[in-house]
């Protein structure tokens, strides 16, 4: 199954479980909501219930004042309660058209409340209008409880509309909690699964391509250091294309670099043959110009003695252009790393090329194990460059080393004629000098020899230097550790 594939069906389920979280918490949600509309509707109902009660009491207590004191005073929250009241029902009927049972019992109260309001208005107008008639209800209805009697039945109606209403609250309450309840739990639930799959698919996905690209990496790695190998891959996906491709590589450049070491063993054979070749008409010419001076040494002009002693300069620059490039072709040949104490070694260098009357400051010179040939070869040419540009009398030459972590910075400086900048990268380049063609001391193979040697081992040189103030060449060199 391709990568892809596998990333898309891992962010599908968690899009579904997202998308299943979603819609429960939304039938949830609605639960929460038509349960809280509820009870919120329920407070006007309660609220409204008690208005009206109220309501009715105010105007029970405004006719009793008025019967005891005969003051008309005391009617007017009675006249008021005609208005309110009336329109109290008419509101507590919109708020509970859809419970039979509360309208059932909210109509007894207004027929008690019509019965009640038809017997007070009898007892009210008997008392302002016709005595006699007002003694005779007081005889027959007031004294014997008809208008108690109804306000009593209207205050029981009115304690069982709120009973049933706060029954019907408190199991609106709790379904409110109990959906609440349900909605903390599902979302933790559908949380935990988006979470825990999620992370599993992640760090699925993760560790089967991480794991993949170490092999690869590990594969690149081998082969950087010439160990040519294939990594196996079964897998059917966009990394196989990768993994094919590193194997394909590989075989390609194992068998690339076998050719190439094919054909640098011949090339060096062939350095070495043509060398000797060379330099055997070089050694004919020079012998040549030998028997002359021997042999006609009086009958040569002083004209035709000075370009003979011309020649033998060409012929040894020659040999010396021949040596260099022999030197130039060895640079490839490797030898076992060994422990190399680099004091000891300049020691021997400057003993070999350096002049008596110069002056070597050795530094901070470490043990590495390295190969010993090629350093000897870079610290040999740099030494020699810096013997050959010395100013007369004024051969001196510092080698110092820097040490950072397992990596050596060693600087070759000298005191000597110096280098123009703009000849900087040049001087890297083989057969390339700063001195005339004609001087046999340079050939322009000494740098560059230096410039591969250090190339070859990922390393890095530079050179700081200006005309009349010397030349510092510094290089870095890695310490090959024992494993």
């Amino acid at each position: 199954m391709k990568l892809s594939t596998q990333i898309l069906l891992a962010f599908s389920l968690i899009i579904l479980l997202s998308v299943a979280d979603s819609y429960t918490n939304y039938r949830l949600s609605r639960k929460v909501h038509l349960n809280s509309q509820f009870l919120s509707k329920s407070e006007d109902v309660i609220r409204n219930s008690n208005k009206t009660h109220r309501a009715i009491l105010e105007m029970q207590s405004a006719l009793r004042g008025y019967l005891l004191t005969n003051d008309t005073t005391f009617l007017r929250p009675y006249y008021k309660g005609l208005e309110k009241v009336p329109l109290f029902f008419k509101q507590q009927h919109k708020l509970i058209d859809d419970n039979e049972t509360q309208r059932r019992i909210l109509d007894s109260v207004a027929v008690l409340h019509d019965a009640w309001l038809v017997y007070t208005a009898e007892i009210i107008n008997a008392r302002m209008e016709n005595p006699e008639t007002y003694q005779l209800l007081l005889d027959s209805k007031l004294r014997k409880h008809v208008g108690k009697n109804i306000n009593d039945s209207i205050t029981a109606k009115f304690k069982r509309f709120d009973k049933l209403e706060y029954k019907t609250r408190k199991h609106h309450s709790e379904m409110l909690l109990h959906s609440l309840h349900k909605t903390r739990t599902y979302s933790l639930i559908f949380l935990s699964m988006t979470i825990f799959a999620g992370i599993c698919s992640t760090a699925y996905i993760v560790i089967m391509i991480t794991n993949r690209i170490n092999s690869m990496v590990r594969l690149a790695d081998t082969i950087s250091k010439g160990r040519f190998t294939i990594v196996r891959d079964s897998k059917n996906d966009e990394l196989s294309a990768l993994a094919s491709s590193l194997n394909i590589m590989s075989q390609k450049l194992e068998k690339n670099i076998q050719e190439l070491e094919n054909k640098n063993e011949e090339l060096n054979k062939f350095a070495y043959v043509v060398s000797h070749d060379l330099k055997a008409p070089l050694r004919g010419i020079y012998n040549v110009i030998t028997w002359i001076e021997e042999d006609l040494s009086e009958e040569i002009s002083p004209a035709l003695r000075n370009y003979l002693n011309i020649i033998p300069k060409r012929t040894q620059r020659m040999e010396a252009l021949i040596n260099g490039l022999l030197d130039y072709a060895r640079i490839n040949q490797k030898s076992a790393p060994e422990l190399v104490d680099t004091n000891a070694l300049i020691n021997e260098i400057t003993q070999a090329i350096v002049p008596r009357d110069f002056t070597v400051e050795l530094s901070n010179l470490p043990e590495i194990f390295t190969e010993r040939l090629k350093l000897e070869q870079v610290f040999s040419n740099l030494i020699s460059n810096a013997v050959k540009y010395s100013k007369p009398n004024e051969g001196r030459i510092e080698i110092d080393c820097l040490t950072i972590l397992d990596v050596y910075e060693f600087s070759v400086k000298d005191y000597g004629i110096g280098i123009d900048p703009e000849y900087h990268k040049k001087i890297f380049e083989i057969f390339q000098t700063l001195r005339e063609k004609n001087e046999m001391e340079s050939t322009g193979v000494g740098l560059a020899i230096v410039k591969k040697i250090i190339d070859d081992q990922g390393e890095s040189i530079q050179v700081h230097s200006r005309l009349g103030e010397g030349t510092t060449f510094t290089f870095t060199w890695k310490n090959n550790k024992r494993i």
